[in-house]
């Protein structure tokens, strides 16, 4: 049984995942900041008699990640780097305090998980790291300043690990979603967009020319493919699961 490491993995994109690796039995551990979703989701899936582990830990504070790392076992075979929040505004709307915010979960978090990682996938024998990025790394977005600066940062976070752990037999990738439908986009447009929510969910759901937006389980069915041994010939790659939003995009 393969022991699988997800943070973030408690709601949206990242529950979608735990939900997968859970099913496909794997020994799942899931971190979280939201101690309540993350309690009643381990509470869900171990009435279905799988083996899950729920792990409440601030992935910006190092020292926590050091200790919540050192109780999981001595080799792991997979971590998943989903946990991440996003940003909205351009360069002179971006305060300082929302640049280190958004600079502490997306980028320093994917770098104290790795690094607390690689010790367990190397006492294993090998493994596999998967960076949850965007679209947003690798072309402009409107309004996405820091947000769009921390998943440059995990594309070449990425890449680093690919390259100096090869020889380990330790892969690392990336996914790169477009626009996906999780509670976040639903409470975005609550807050925002209060009585056109319907109509703004559809006009940002039009933006890829596909015409709709991702689904979680999409997500996960890709993170999966790339975690197993199906994947065992890539790594230091990132790809796009966007909908055409980057290939077909005029």
């Amino acid at each position: 049984m393969k022991k699988t490491v997800i943070t973030g993995g408690a709601s949206g994109i990242g529950l979608a995942i735990t939900e997968k690796f859970a099913l496909e039995g794997h020994e799942v551990y899931f971190l979280d900041y939201n101690k309540e979703n993350g309690e009643k989701t381990a509470k869900a899936l171990e009435s279905q008699n799988l083996k899950v582990s729920f792990i409440h830990v601030d992935i910006s504070d190092f020292e926590q990640v050091k200790k919540t790392f050192a109780t999981l076992p001595d080799t792991i075979d997979i971590l998943i780097n989903n946990a991440g929040i996003s940003h909205i505004g351009n360069l002179e709307s971006t305060q300082e305090a929302d640049f280190d915010a958004v600079y502490q979960v997306n980028v320093k978090g994917v770098f104290s998980c790795s690094q607390a990682a690689i010790p367990k996938l190397k006492a294993n024998g090998g493994g596999c790291i998967l960076n949850m990025c965007s679209v947003a790394a690798t072309m402009g977005l409107a309004d996405r300043f820091a947000y769009s600066m921390t998943k440059g940062a995990v594309l070449s976070m990425t890449l680093s690990i690919a390259k100096d752990y090869v020889h380990e037999n330790i892969r690392c990738n990336c996914i790169s979603p477009g626009r996906v439908h999780t509670p976040f986009v639903d409470g975005f447009l609550a807050k925002n967009y209060p009585g056109q929510e319907k109509e703004m969910f559809d006009k940002l759901a039009a933006t890829q020319p596909i015409g709709r937006m991702g689904k979680p389980e999409e997500i996960a069915a890709l993170v999966y493919y790339l975690a197993s041994d199906d994947a065992s010939f890539i790594t230091g790659s990132n790809f796009p699961i966007d909908g055409g939003f980057q290939g077909l995009k005029a």
